[in-house]
């Protein structure tokens, strides 16, 4: 499969894209006083997103040090 397909497939790499388009967004069009403020409170939602997909995708492969116990 083609590498650059395959990037715009995965879920993490898509999450990024939307992470980095919302925060240029607010950044130059927010009419908020502490915008960066705003972008900072976001970005640890993206990252627990994209952390969580990688654990979940890192246990579907087998990979016993990252199981995930329901």
């Amino acid at each position: 499969m083609n590498p650059i397909v395959s990037l715009f497939k995965s879920r993490k790499f898509l999450l990024l894209i939307l992470d980095t388009a919302i925060s240029i967004a607010l950044y130059f069009f927010a009419a908020v006083p502490n915008v960066e403020f705003l972008i900072g409170a976001l970005q640890p939602v993206f990252v627990a997103i994209i952390y969580s997909i990688a654990v979940e995708d890192a246990a579907a492969k087998g990979n016993e040090s990252f199981e995930v116990s329901e």
